[in-house]
């Protein structure tokens, strides 16, 4: 079994057993914990989920259109056969001042790789997306907020906030893509990846989720061994990866599990 697949299905279990039990905006009530964290060695093993497919090209190429291509317009996702943001959308195809907007508002990448390569000890190396005064123009706040970075003997450490994680179909995406992200900019600082932290503030499972849930979690004894990220070794350039780059080798996985999005 995978660490992230052990690390992650204790949680579940916790939230099933334990969780607190009331409505949201939605509509359709949760299962909660609060103040749930995950911690991974990116330099060991590359986290993602075998006890359910996990739909690794989809969730890397979202992080590349917030971070690399700063984009807030859902076009770009489309021509690629994403449409995990059309329920979001406003007239024009965007989600407004959200997520990729933030970063390119404020240059956020570059300034973060021009301090991890020249003043790797500064301890105020933070990307935002929280910004108060662009709230009421985001089509949904973000959930996956904020990153913050250190260097520590030559590895790059990341830890994620997430204010709201939705654990059977959010969660998942969030940890293989933010896992990449952290080897991405590694490389083009000339660090190694280090460790990866994720810490979600409301951890939650919807009630039309729970079935889909135990049928994961019936698949622990078969769970597989983690597969290996291949990155491609000639780009050293944040800015010039493409998904043909970042690969998962040997990715054996149980199967896909179908539940519901809230929106």
């Amino acid at each position: 079994m995978s660490i992230a697949d052990e690390k992650y299905l204790r949680i579940i279990r916790d939230i099933m057993e334990h969780g607190y039990y009331d409505q949201n905006r939605t509509g359709v009530a949760t299962y909660k914990l609060p103040h749930q964290i995950m911690q991974f060695d990116l330099e060991k093993e590359f986290p993602i989920l075998t006890t359910k497919y996990v739909a690794f090209k989809t969730a890397v190429q979202e992080m590349l259109w917030i971070w690399q291509q700063q984009s807030n317009d859902v076009t770009w996702l489309n021509e690629r056969n994403i449409h995990i943001w059309d329920q979001w959308v406003d007239e024009n195809n965007t989600i407004g001042k959200g997520y990729g907007y933030q970063i390119a508002k404020y240059k956020q990448v570059d300034k973060l790789l021009e301090t991890l390569k020249t003043n790797p000890q500064d301890r105020r190396m933070v990307v935002s997306f929280w910004n108060i005064e662009d709230m009421p123009e985001m089509m949904l706040p973000p959930c996956a907020f904020m990153t913050l970075w250190d260097v520590t003997d030559g590895r790059l450490n990341c830890m994620l906030i997430q204010r709201s994680g939705d654990m059977p179909l959010g969660v998942p995406f969030n940890m293989a893509q933010y896992a990449v992200l952290v080897h991405l900019i590694a490389r083009s600082t000339g660090l190694k990846a280090g460790l990866f932290t994720h810490v979600i503030n409301n951890a939650h499972i919807y009630e039309n989720q729970l079935e889909g849930m135990k049928i994961q979690l019936a698949r622990e004894k078969d769970a597989y061994p983690a597969p290996e990220l291949w990155i491609n070794p000639d780009i050293k350039d944040f800015y010039e990866f493409t998904i043909d780059d970042i690969k998962l080798i040997n990715y054996q996985h149980c199967g896909r599990i179908k539940m519901e999005v809230s929106v």
